[in-house]
C-alpha cells in the first residue's frame, strides 16, 4: 500500500496557475517529512540531485489521452506518452536539487508540486557513468 512519507509545502498554491516542469519557473519549495522516515533523510545533503515522487491529489484518474499541453491544436496522445498529470496514477516526479536541510524538512530547487501535495519516495539522480 502506497503511504505519504511528507507534503511539500509552497507557495504555490493553484494547480492551474503552477508551471508545468521545474525549469519553467519553478519556486523553491520545502519537503516536510514524517518522522517515522528521519533516518532515510539522513545522508540526503545540499547540492545533492534527486527525484521526488508525489502524488498528484487534485489530478483525475479516468482521463487515458490528452492534448499535450493542453494545447488543442496538437494532437491528442496517449497520457504515457505525455507529462501530463491527468493518469490512472497520477504520480509525480520531480527532478531538483537539494538546497538546505533541516531536521526532517528539506529544502530543494524548483519544484512545480502544489502546496499539501503528499510525498511518496526520494531517490537519487544517478551520474551518467554509472556510479
Amino acid at each position: 500500500m502506497l503511504r505519504p512519507i511528507g507534503r511539500v509545502l509552497s507557495p504555490l498554491t493553484d494547480p492551474v496557475g503552477a508551471p508545468r516542469q521545474g525549469n519553467e519557473g519553478a519556486p523553491k519549495a520545502w519537503l516536510v517529512f514524517e518522522d517515522g522516515v528521519r533516518q532515510a533523510v539522513s545522508d540526503l545533503r545540499p547540492g545533492d540531485e534527486v527525484f521526488v515522487l508525489t502524488w498528484l491529489h487534485h489530478a483525475r484518474r479516468d482521463v487515458l489521452s490528452v492534448h499535450p499541453r493542453d494545447d488543442r491544436r496538437s494532437p491528442e496522445r496517449g497520457v504515457f506518452s505525455t507529462r501530463s498529470p491527468e493518469r490512472p496514477n497520477p504520480i509525480g516526479l520531480h527532478r531538483v536539487e537539494v538546497l538546505a536541510i533541516d531536521g526532517i524538512r528539506v529544502q530543494v530547487s524548483d519544484l512545480e508540486a502544489i502546496d499539501g501535495t503528499p510525498v511518496v519516495d526520494v531517490k537519487p539522480v544517478l551520474p551518467t557513468d554509472g556510479r
